[in-house]
């Protein structure tokens, strides 16, 4: 997939006596060339009163470069009401790979003047709300990498949910993507495939107004932590039921 389109604009800021110029399309080409299956730009006033920890971690920032990394289809077929040793390892290999990009995409950042920060794709660091630094999901939604379904993770119209995220950080004033519209409609396989029965069905235009008007959501914690991460072969709170069920991105004939 092509980089997502963004204005071919030189950005300019002193730095000693040397001018440097950053191109907000050459740092999303970068992040194609270093695997990234989809890049795109948020304006940080989209996602103002989001959570993050530490509190007022987005303040001395303006926008947000997501990254998206897909997982194949194929690892998803195999996942029938619970995931497999393939899916953990392609789960860890993809939030691996996003990380080296982030950190990579930070040094030509801040290489050319600006600030940024990378996020990891997958750290809990709250585990009383069960929170990463930041919300990857919503940021992506922001940036227009797609919509955050009725399970709340993003669906992208190429690969549905069958992505990994990570979000960099940065004062660089990139032209931001236009959001996109939520498509899932009436459609309710996530909902009806869920083992932990935790998501509500519920539908908005743009994203709930809490997590708990989507989802039961300490029945998904429960779930991945008392049963699926406690397992020997898979070790990890993660799942891959609602994923494997969303038609967005599923193969022809799957």
């Amino acid at each position: 997939m092509g980089v997502k389109c963004l204005c071919d604009q030189g950005l300019e800021k002193m730095k000693g006596s040397d001018t440097v110029t950053i191109n907000a399309l050459m740092i999303k080409r970068k992040a194609i060339e270093l695997g990234a299956d989809l890049v795109g730009i948020a304006d940080l006033t989209r996602v103002e009163g989001l959570p993050t920890v530490p509190q007022g971690l987005l303040e001395t920032y303006t926008h947000a470069v997501v990254i998206a990394v897909a997982i194949s289809p194929d690892i998803f077929e195999q996942i029938v009401n619970e995931p497999t040793p393939l899916y953990l390892h392609h789960y860890l290999a993809a939030n691996i790979l996003l990380d080296d990009i982030n950190l990579r995409l930070q040094r030509e950042i801040i290489g050319n003047g600006f600030r940024a920060l990378a996020i990891p794709a997958s750290q809990v660091v709250d585990k009383v709300n069960w929170m990463g630094h930041i919300s990857h999901k919503a940021m992506a939604k922001a940036a227009g990498l797609g919509w955050q379904g009725k399970s709340l993770l993003l669906v992208t119209p190429g690969y549905g949910p069958r992505v990994r995220l990570a979000t960099l950080l940065t004062d660089a004033p990139f032209e931001p993507d236009p959001i996109l519209t939520n498509r899932c409609g009436k459609c309710k396989n996530c909902q009806e495939a869920c083992p932990a029965s935790a998501i509500k069905g519920g539908s908005w235009e743009d994203h709930p107004q809490t997590r708990e008007e989507a989802l039961h959501f300490s029945r998904c914690v429960e779930k991945v932590n008392e049963d699926f991460a406690k397992r020997p072969e898979i070790g990890k709170p993660i799942c891959g039921v609602c994923i494997k069920v969303c038609p967005w991105g599923k193969p022809k004939g799957k």
